[in-house]
């Protein structure tokens, strides 16, 4: 697998990703906000896998991922976010890293629980297709 920047043909290929309920959540609405803060991770023959996304802020780097969603399920979430993670701590040197993701999202929570990540906090977002939901801010443990 290669993590290289993003190209505008793989934003237009992930607007037609969809997710299962109840991760369709995760659908892309197709508004791509800070495009230079995606990562295509692409397989040996160049197909989109699915991204990351790094943020750089004061006390921390934000992480968000996502797989492409056929390969959803399949086992291979953890070595996928290990990926990212490794990529983002070479590129960015941060001192901490933090993720945020919705609090019914369970499956991927056990990844990064697994990867060594642990909850910090909750807040509620709001959205208009979805109401409020809360999502769990998890950092990794020291």
């Amino acid at each position: 697998m290669t993590i290289e920047p993003m190209r505008p043909n793989e934003f237009e290929e992930m607007e037609a990703w969809r997710y299962e309920p109840p991760y369709h959540f995760y659908d892309d609405d197709g508004e791509v906000k800070n495009p230079e803060r995606y990562f295509a991770a692409r397989d040996d023959d160049g197909s989109l896998l699915g991204f990351y996304y790094f943020e750089e802020k004061a006390d921390a780097l934000d992480y968000g991922l996502g797989l492409r969603p056929d390969l959803t399920g399949r086992g291979l979430g953890l070595e996928f976010f290990r990926a990212g993670l490794e990529f983002g701590r070479k590129r960015y040197r941060p001192p901490l890293i933090r993720l945020y993701v919705a609090a019914f999202n369970e499956r991927a929570i056990k990844v990064y629980e697994r990867a060594g990540f642990h909850e910090t906090g909750r807040h509620m977002r709001s959205f208009q297709r979805w109401g409020e939901v809360e999502f769990v801010e998890m950092e990794e443990q020291s």
